[in-house]
C-alpha cells in the first residue's frame, strides 16, 4: 500500500484523490518532461492512466479545471500542462471543461524546496473562482486535475476556492504524486 506523506497525518478538504502514478524514477521522469521539456505528446497518454486510475471519481455533470498557473508563468512556459491533462480528460469522460475556472491571483515563488507549512502559507488567498465561471461551480461536482502533489497546498488551496464558489464536492486527479511506501 502507497500512501501520500501528508496524506497519511493531514486531512485534506476534497472529497477523494487519486494519482496515476508515483513521483520518482520514471514518473519523475514523465512529469518533468511535460512540464518543462515541452513533450506534450505525453498528454494523451499520460491524461489515459489518469483517467484509469480515477474512473471511481467521475460522476454525472461533473466538471473538470485545471490547477491554475499565474498568467506570467503561463506566459513564460507558454501552456499550463494541468489544462492539457484536464482538457483531454474531460473529452475521454465526456465531461465539460472549463480552462479558467480558477484563478491565481498572483504570482508565487517556485514552491520546490519548501516545507509542507511555508507551502501552505504561501498560497494563502492566492487561488480564487473566476468570477466571469460563478454559476459553473452551482451544485456540481468538480474534477480539479494537475500534474503533480507534493504537500497538497496547491489543490487544498482550490478545493476550498471551489466550495467558496458553490461546489458540492471536489475530486482530485494528479498524475503523480510524492509518497512513501507504508
Amino acid at each position: 500500500m502507497v500512501h501520500c506523506d501528508d496524506c497519511i497525518t493531514v486531512a485534506r478538504p476534497w472529497d477523494k484523490g487519486r494519482a496515476a502514478m508515483l513521483y520518482k524514477e520514471n514518473g519523475r521522469k514523465i512529469v518533468l518532461a511535460l512540464k518543462h521539456g515541452d513533450r506534450e505528446d505525453l498528454v494523451r497518454p499520460a491524461a489515459g492512466w489518469m483517467l484509469r486510475a480515477g474512473a471511481s471519481l467521475i460522476k454525472p455533470n461533473m466538471l473538470v479545471a485545471p490547477v491554475p498557473l499565474h498568467w506570467s508563468r503561463l506566459l513564460k512556459r507558454r501552456y499550463n500542462q494541468a489544462a492539457l491533462l484536464g482538457k483531454t480528460i474531460s473529452k475521454q469522460a465526456n465531461l465539460e471543461f472549463c480552462p479558467d475556472l480558477l484563478r491565481r491571483t498572483s504570482r508565487t515563488a517556485p514552491l520546490d524546496g519548501l516545507t509542507r507549512d511555508e507551502r501552505f502559507q504561501a498560497l494563502t488567498d492566492v487561488i480564487r473562482p473566476n468570477p466571469k465561471r460563478h454559476e459553473m461551480f452551482e451544485n456540481r461536482p468538480v474534477l480539479l486535475i494537475d500534474d503533480v502533489m507534493t504537500s497538497g497546498a496547491t489543490l487544498a488551496a482550490c478545493t476550498e476556492a471551489c466550495f467558496s464558489a458553490g461546489a458540492v464536492e471536489v475530486f482530485v486527479l494528479i498524475l503523480a504524486r510524492v509518497a512513501k511506501d507504508a
